[in-house]
């Protein structure tokens, strides 16, 4: 075991893939010899030559259409997207091209050697180009994984899962733990599960539940409620796509309450989602309205980054609000 961040976990993990896997390569904006923009993919380059670690062009289409391409004929394609922000000129190729290969061929080829590393969320004083949560629009898309690790642990288990599935898998990152998460990691090869949840505290009264750097939201919240005799059971889904309903479902059903805490603007947001779901599943049991605690529906915002973020003091009185419906 090794203590070290999340940035950190995450160059393991490519480090492992490209030492065990021939076929691996990893490409995107100043990846190469410069290591990243967060040094993610730092020294890769150094040890397995500009073919497998490379830079490429100034094009997120274009990075994406290459991925494609490799990943059809058998490579091992792993691309970096440099901010989540920059993500949507490779909308197309994402959503019509790598969601869609296996289908539209009736499994006959298929890219699900895909995976697409982004760095998402605010937290670093980045305003509205490099502080979006732009999830929601790809977990509508059939054919993709999703899925958002909250520290070096996860981070390092989800990625070498990722890389691995036999899916195209876009990969986000929550870019404010990238330094700031710290955490004891097996220096071993080790994956952890796609679509299955993690539960982080058992409690009687609430759940609570969301993903990467707003787990410790809830965390917080948790904690103040506890101050005040309030049991929460917190759960942190990992991967939106598909997401572990039974785990969430089971703890509604058991504290009769759900607040949603996600970064990412409310409407159409993924808690949406995440409600509708539960309400469909769990109606009976509900003792209060479903309630979610999310950045505003504006641009985010370089001034009033504090205010936009649903901190744990949002969180905590959208506790105390469903408590005392």
């Amino acid at each position: 075991m090794s203590k070290i961040n999340l940035l950190q976990a995450i160059n393991q993990a490519l480090d492992s893939t490209l030492a065990q896997n021939d076929l691996a390569i990893c490409f995107g904006e100043d990846v190469g010899h410069f290591g990243g923009v967060f040094r993610a993919t730092s020294h890769l380059q150094e040890k397995y030559g500009k073919q497998r670690c490379f830079n490429t062009p100034l094009t997120e289409q274009g990075i994406i259409g290459f991925a494609n391409g490799a990943a059809a004929q058998g490579m091992t394609a792993i691309a970096e997207i440099q901010f989540a922000d920059y993500i949507f000129p490779a909308f197309d190729q994402i959503v019509n091209e790598s969601a869609k290969f296996r289908y539209r061929s009736g499994n006959e080829f298929n890219v699900g050697s895909l995976t697409i590393r982004t760095p998402y969320g605010g937290g670093i004083n980045g305003a509205h180009y490099h502080s979006q949560s732009p999830e929601a629009y790809f977990t509508h898309t059939p054919g993709l994984k999703i899925v958002v690790p909250r520290n070096p642990y996860q981070a390092k288990g989800l990625l070498l899962a990722s890389i691995r599935d036999p899916n195209p898998v876009i990969f986000f990152e929550p870019k404010k733990l990238y330094r700031a998460s710290v955490g004891e990691v097996p220096d071993t090869d080790y994956e952890l599960p796609l679509g299955q949840g993690d539960l982080l505290r058992e409690g009687t009264d609430i759940t609570l539940v969301a993903w990467g750097a707003q787990v410790e939201a809830i965390e917080k919240a948790a904690d103040m409620a506890a101050e005040q005799g309030i049991s929460c059971e917190l759960i942190d889904l990992r991967t939106l796509l598909p997401w572990d309903r039974d785990l969430l479902a089971a703890s509604v059903k058991k504290t009769g309450r759900l607040i949603i805490n996600h970064e990412a603007p409310k409407t159409s947001g993924f808690g949406a989602e995440i409600a509708a779901a539960i309400q469909e599943e769990c109606f009976l049991y509900l003792e209060s309205p479903i309630i979610r605690v999310t950045g505003l529906d504006t641009p985010f915002p370089l001034a009033l980054e504090k205010e936009y973020m649903p901190d744990a003091l949002k969180t905590f009185e959208a506790i105390k609000a469903s408590m005392t419906f």
